[in-house]
């Protein structure tokens, strides 16, 4: 299958890429290349690629894909809040744009990353896919509006899929260190201390990285009927736990760590536990990865690639890099690239 990645040279991304290929895909990327430097260690192989921003995308660079994975987007509630309109411009409008210009090019699946943070405040019940979306933040609000907007566009030769993930974690050569697992590790790692700056009492629910490129192979590969206009729920209720027991999991794998629980940002509204039921049912997909792992293969990945305190809170935190490309001259306002390099 010839299949377009967008956000290749991102965080899932450069999980996605390889997996698919090995799998026996012909891949192909397209992103504007924001997070292409922030690589830990040796820079992973370059697929052939589009280097386009999501906003400038046209139909005939569409044509010949059987499949489109939509990973692109400005992927952090820090990020939204600072800049909704832009996080609406790029997560929501134009990816209702992409999925457009894909059904008028031919292209017959859509896979688009969505995420378990459409769930919101859902209490301590395990939701399904069923559940009432409430969302909290533009980033999942912009989830939302797509998963709306390309749903009312299915149709025969048309099928969406919506991998609703949750809270990604492992390893990647393009890093990001501002999701919590990978956080909570690198400072640990970096200070000595797992820091939670919550009360530590929100539910989360976590998958690794490679299980989400496991989940959207899974999906390119079953039958249109099975999957047409259908949402998932990518993860396994084993890894539903409250921020203070990742953190104890942090704790437990690295050596001489201690647990600060501050509370300094309050209570988080944002807490669900999540049912993975459905794509275990009819996917066959079971994620493989368990915090504890993911904790101990950060920790290796860290120590073996020589992470730094400048890289983990500069390079590989979004909201901080991002930053860095505006004040020097790389984007605009908008986030468009005004000039290569940094």
């Amino acid at each position: 299958m010839r299949v377009l990645v967008t956000g290749h040279q991102g965080y899932l991304g450069t999980v996605m890429v390889p997996l698919l290929q090995q799998a026996g895909h012909e891949v192909t990327g397209l992103d504007s290349g924001l997070f292409a430097d922030c690589v830990l260690g040796e820079a992973p192989p370059a697929p052939p690629a589009l280097a386009v921003d999501l906003r400038d995308v046209s139909a005939d660079q569409l044509a010949g894909f059987d499949a489109v994975v939509h990973l692109a987007a400005l992927s952090n509630d820090p990020l939204g809040a600072l800049a909704p309109q832009i996080t609406y411009d790029i997560n929501h409008h134009a990816s209702v744009r992409l999925a457009g210009l894909a059904k008028d090019a031919g292209v017959r699946r859509f896979l688009y990353a969505s995420t378990c943070s459409v769930y919101g405040a859902a209490g301590d019940g395990l939701v399904t896919e069923d559940a009432p979306l409430r969302p909290l933040t533009p980033y999942a609000e912009s989830k939302v509006r797509v998963e709306d907007d390309v749903a009312a566009i299915a149709d025969s030769g048309f099928s969406p899929v919506f991998l609703r993930n949750a809270t990604a974690f492992g390893f990647s050569p393009r890093l990001r260190a501002d999701i919590v697992l990978n956080n909570l590790v690198g400072y640990a790692v970096l200070t000595g201390e797992v820091k939670v700056l919550s009360d530590g009492t929100p539910w989360r629910p976590l998958v690794h990285a490679q299980d989400i490129a496991r989940a959207f192979a899974a999906c390119l590969e079953a039958p249109d009927e099975a999957v047409h206009c259908r949402a998932y729920n990518v993860g396994t209720e084993a890894n539903n736990l409250t921020v203070a027991q990742i953190a104890q999991a942090v704790v437990d794998v690295v050596p001489e760590s201690t647990l600060v629980i501050t509370g300094e940002s309050g209570a988080d509204p944002r807490s669900y536990r999540v049912d993975f039921g459905y794509a275990r049912r009819e996917l066959g997909f079971e994620a493989e990865w368990s915090i504890p792992d993911g904790a101990a293969e950060l920790y290796r990945e860290y120590l073996a690639r020589g992470l730094t305190a400048g890289a983990f809170f500069q390079r590989f935190t979004r909201l901080a890099w991002l930053k860095s490309l505006k004040e020097t001259g790389v984007l605009d306002d908008e986030l468009r690239r005004i000039r290569t390099g940094v």
